[in-house]
């Protein structure tokens, strides 16, 4: 009961925007995978026939903006069924699949790209920079249509996020290749290609390691990052009648959606439903976790003298934990 009372209660500011939103979401994602997908088979064609590999960079590019786009679109898909059978938690980390799945396609382009690229410093291929420049702006208009419809839909998803961001690099890159068209048509300085290309690279793998390192954390079952586990614990120890926090977990299932675990010791004369429903509030109000599961039990009266969580007889409860897991917060003695 403790847990799924506040599950989607007020607290719940986790990407609990499901129903409408979520279809408006796979709408405005739609949108930007078509705008994408049309624009990208036009450009691959120029850049063949232009010999720009800036535009094939960008094409590329554009690639993994709908590749994430539609693993955007099958994770909401996926994430939004329900929890039944195996999937305790429904399939919410396919997500965090899909964002770990973007970042590696941009590390493996972009290492091909600057190998391309390189190769093109050193020994210029002729470009027909005319092409490369009006298919260059035309992409700059595209990507500003499409960075501004995925910005419509909910970005506090990694997933959404990870999409927005290849969008967002995506205008960049272009920028960079009509600007290096611009050079090419001005003083015929073919080498302005490969150079765009390479700035294509940079912001790639940015964009990958973000996304890999954010969606690595949440594999690594690592605290969001906003929380700090061991001050999290202290606030926790300092509420009224709380004598000892252990075997702390938090988690997150997918992004924006954190979990909590603890086993809490109470003082032997103390409320263990008001301290339980104390601490929930604690943790819906400032830190916007609302998905919690507390252990409480009273804490027997060696806890109190014996300070050493190894030794055997801390406890005469044979439910304690024998071993706990990470650090344990202990109250002080001279805190009330």
């Amino acid at each position: 009961m403790s847990d799924h009372d506040h599950e989607h209660g007020p607290g719940g500011h986790a990407g609990h925007s499901h129903g409408v939103s979520a279809d408006a979401d796979r709408r405005w994602l739609s949108v930007a995978l078509a705008l994408i997908a049309a624009f990208m088979t036009v450009e691959v064609v120029v850049g063949i026939v232009a010999g720009s590999l800036a535009l094939i960079s960008d094409a590329a590019h554009m690639l993994t903006d709908a590749a994430s786009i539609v693993l955007a679109l099958i994770a909401m898909r996926l994430a939004a069924r329900p929890a039944r059978g195996g999937f305790t938690y429904g399939l919410k980390r396919a997500e965090i699949l899909s964002a770990q799945a973007n970042g590696l396609t941009l590390l493996l382009l972009s290492a091909w790209l600057a190998y391309e690229a390189v190769r093109r410093l050193i020994d210029p291929p002729p470009v027909a920079g005319g092409p490369m420049l009006v298919t260059a702006l035309a992409g700059i208009a595209v990507n500003v249509v499409a960075t501004w419809c995925i910005s419509k839909a909910n970005r506090t998803s990694l997933n959404v996020e990870g999409a927005y961001q290849h969008v967002l690099n995506d205008l960049f890159a272009f920028i960079g290749t009509a600007v290096a068209a611009l050079l090419v048509v001005l003083t015929g300085f073919e080498r302005a290609d490969p150079i765009a290309t390479l700035v294509v690279v940079a912001l790639m793998v940015k964009a990958a390691y973000g996304l890999l390192r954010d969606s690595g954390r949440i594999f690594l079952e690592a605290a969001p990052a906003d929380v700090d586990p061991d001050a999290l614990g202290d606030r926790l120890v300092a509420q009224p009648d709380v004598v000892e926090v252990h075997d702390l977990h938090v988690w997150q299932i997918t992004s924006g959606q954190a979990a909590l675990s603890a086993h809490v010791l109470v003082e032997p004369g103390g409320d263990c439903h008001s301290v339980r429903r104390a601490l929930e509030d604690v943790l819906r109000r400032d830190y916007g976790i609302t998905h919690t599961t507390l252990q409480v039990d009273h804490a027997a009266e060696q806890v109190l003298q014996v300070a050493l969580p190894g030794d055997r007889n801390a406890t005469d409860d044979p439910g304690h934990c024998e071993a706990p897991h990470g650090p344990v917060h202990r109250e002080e003695p001279h805190h009330h």
